[in-house]
């Protein structure tokens, strides 16, 4: 197996170099990476029923879709990632535990306990330490995890949407857990980058044929031009998925109002609002925007409707 330490810290690049290794080549690989803060979505998830809309857009957090399935997890300077693409067999694809299997088996040589818990996280006593997904490409499978080392577990915690109720979809809900550091019980390794190095020494040491890899000029430039292309598009990373309908009820001016929006391909696609006549005349004007805060806002205000920072989060 290539072993490959990505130097990049840019998600978009990251998430592309993955696609591009599972989908274009032949061998098998193991990767670890670190991301800049960003909030990585599941495939079939709708984004603003997963993430705290205003705290991401405030905080400038990039949201971005991978291809595999499952939940939404934060990324940052703190937290590990790894991921397999391995060659797999029809029928025995998908196998959390499998995967999963040397990573417990690495953090307990570091003296954490860590066990596989639920359906594809890994725990420390109670705690998740690893949200893990997997996607099928033909006879190979990706399958990539996280490791909070350092995180800024209040970050994670304000990116992420705490009463989704006002959302109605088919799209997958993530599942949410109280998450800890292994930083917090580990004494040896002192940050995030002595992590990453031990890591990637026990699976050169403890498995023959495993071998440091590095990327080719060809992949890099592939996996840029993928990046651009898809994962830092507004149609991949926010229009993709079901269509969702959004409900709310909120004081303005003094006044009750109701907001129904029906979203499809990231698109407002019917809109009722009653509360004031004016806003009921306005929604009429929101039918073919964009479900996302700057599109709104320039629609209302070119209807001389101007809202506050925070009302506008009214709408999501």
């Amino acid at each position: 197996m290539f072993c490959l330490n990505l130097v990049s810290h840019d998600p978009f690049f990251n998430l592309s170099i993955e696609e591009v290794l599972l989908k274009d080549r032949e061998e098998e690989y193991m990767i670890l990476y670190i991301n800049d803060p960003s909030l990585i979505i599941g495939k079939h998830q709708s984004a603003h029923r997963e993430i705290n809309t205003k705290y991401v857009t405030e905080n400038q957090i990039p949201v971005i879709r991978r291809i595999s399935g499952g939940g939404t997890v934060f990324h940052d300077s703190g937290n590990l990632n790894f991921s397999f693409i391995i060659k797999s067999e029809p029928g025995k694809q998908v196998d959390f535990r499998l995967y999963t299997g040397p990573v417990i088996e690495f953090l307990k040589s570091t003296g954490v306990d860590a066990r596989f818990e639920g359906k594809n996280d890994l725990k420390v006593e109670g705690l998740k330490i690893s949200g893990n997904a997997e996607h099928i490409h033909g006879n190979r499978v990706l399958h990539h995890g996280t490791l909070l080392f350092s995180t800024s577990l209040d970050t994670l915690r304000n990116s992420m949407r705490k009463d989704n109720s006002c959302y109605s979809s088919r799209a997958v809900v993530s599942n949410p857990s109280s998450v800890t550091n292994l930083n917090e019980r580990m004494t040896r390794i002192r940050n995030i980058n002595e992590f990453r190095s031990e890591m990637m020494n026990y699976f050169l040491l403890n498995f023959p044929g495993n071998v440091i890899y590095t990327l080719s000029e060809a992949e890099i430039l592939q996996a840029r031009s993928l990046a651009v292309s898809k994962y830092s598009t507004w149609e991949w990373n926010w229009a993709y998925g079901p269509e969702y309908t959004f409900k709310n009820r909120f004081e303005m001016n003094n006044l009750l109002h109701t907001c129904t929006l029906f979203i499809k391909d990231g698109i407002i696609s019917e809109c009722d609002i009653e509360g004031s006549n004016q806003m009921k005349s306005v929604s009429k004007k929101l039918i073919g925007c964009r479900h996302m805060v700057d599109d709104l806002r320039e629609v209302l205000r070119a209807e001389n409707v101007f809202l506050s920072e925070d009302e506008i989060y009214n709408f999501f």
